[in-house]
């Protein structure tokens, strides 16, 4: 027991009370440390420590042993040896894209890139002098027919937004590094299960993979529908570098307890992710039979776009297990014979299914989307019609399949 000091004011002992405790604690969850200020023992340390190696604590911004925790945790998921924790996936790309990028550059996004990616490409980056192109994300050779001299990144995407064409994700990151380009790749798909995206060939030379991977942890990882994060991930020590440095002048920073809420769902992270993706398949192939329905968009799925670039990657006998993984996502392209009306109609008559963006989380979405506004180049891969996207949530697919009987039936007879 200790006292507080004679003369002293009761409320000083409290900020100022000696104990700290001793004794080993070990425990199934992290602990979470909070600070803005960090205490140095002395001037020598305040100089000479350096929070960028994750050898020192010098200001909470810069890290406490709670983010460095979920910084090596999903480093390790992702295949990669560096990580910096954002506030959101879409702060993900905007630092990478300010990070890598100076006035004068050129950048390529894929043309089903995720549309705030362009926003940000077309507002800000353009803004600041970096010109922009569109590739097909299914040609490798139109990809390189766009790069310039003044090229110095190129965004990927597996599987593609909304309309969920896979690539040549191993074509095109042979060809920027036969160019000499830095590629960067939204990972929040695959989410570190599907494929491992620094190693490509899946022989663990880490020879072919992407040079940086952007990840929104407000899906998978968190899983609960209620947390935004995002993360970078490089095995480049030189890329790391900068995107630290450009964290650092942002000023961005990421609340501990919600580094405590990911902490806890990652544990479960693969039995969710494999979940979701069995009852997505299954409510995959019961749309793609429905008349209303004239095309299924599912990487898993035969004569979905891509599907032999997924069953190279992610297919069976990789080490996502024998149904290889494919995340809970799928879209399908309603007859242009029905009205918009009746296309919304069924979205607005799903009970289990709620209006909403996002996905990963425990209640499954559903959004129409209108994809000619969304795209620079023709989409020949796509059938005419609305296109529609389904993210299953942890529902039992019994009763999500019902659900969307029943709508079907209530809009399209």
């Amino acid at each position: 027991m200790s006292s507080t000091p004679k003369n002293q004011a009761p409320i000083t002992g409290i900020i100022h009370h000696p104990y700290t405790p001793d004794a080993p604690f070990a425990a199934p969850q992290p602990g979470v440390f909070k600070a803005s200020s960090v205490f140095f023992p002395n001037v020598a340390a305040m100089r000479s420590w350096d929070w960028k190696d994750k050898s020192a604590f010098t200001y909470g911004l810069h890290g406490t042993p709670t983010t460095y925790i979920l910084e090596e945790r999903i480093a390790t998921l992702e295949g990669g040896s560096h990580c910096v924790l954002v506030p959101s996936g879409l702060a993900s790309i905007s630092v990478i894209g300010l990070a890598l990028l100076k006035s004068g550059d050129h950048v390529l996004l894929p043309d089903n890139v995720y549309g705030p990616s362009k926003g940000f490409a077309e507002s800000e980056l353009q803004r600041f002098g970096v010109s922009i192109g569109y590739y097909d994300p299914m040609r490798v050779d139109h990809c390189a027919s766009l790069i310039q001299d003044n090229t110095r990144l190129v965004w990927l995407e597996a599987a593609g937004s909304v309309s969920m064409e896979f690539p040549d994700l191993a074509g095109l990151v042979r060809l920027c590094q036969q160019k000499g380009i830095a590629t960067a790749l939204d990972n929040t798909w695959g989410a570190g299960l599907a494929f491992n995206c620094f190693d490509l060939d899946g022989d663990g030379s880490y020879r072919l993979g992407v040079d940086v991977s952007a990840h929104s942890l407000t899906k998978y990882p968190s899983g609960g529908g209620d947390v935004l994060m995002g993360s970078i991930v490089t095995r480049d020590a030189a890329v790391h570098r900068k995107v630290q440095a450009t964290h650092m002048h942002l000023g961005l920073g990421v609340g501990v307890n919600d580094i405590e809420t990911v902490l806890r769902s990652l544990p479960s992270l693969a039995l969710r992710y494999h979940a979701q993706d069995a009852a997505a398949r299954q409510l995959a192939a019961f749309m793609a039979d429905h008349p209303a329905v004239v095309q299924l968009l599912h990487p898993a799925f035969a004569g979905s776009p891509g599907h032999a670039h997924w069953q190279q990657l992610c297919g069976e006998g990789n080490v996502a297990g024998k149904q290889g993984a494919a995340a809970g996502l799928f879209s399908v392209v309603i007859d242009p014979r029905f009205s918009q009306q009746q296309i919304d109609l069924f979205c607005e008559s799903l009970r289990l299914f709620k209006l909403a963006y996002s996905w990963g989380g425990p209640i499954s979405l559903v959004v129409p989307y209108k994809i000619g506004s969304m795209r620079a180049i023709s989409e020949s891969q796509l059938h005419p019609g609305t296109v529609v996207r389904f993210s299953i949530g942890l529902e039992d697919a019994h009763d999500l399949q019902q659900d969307l009987a029943q709508a079907l039936q209530k809009a399209f007879g």
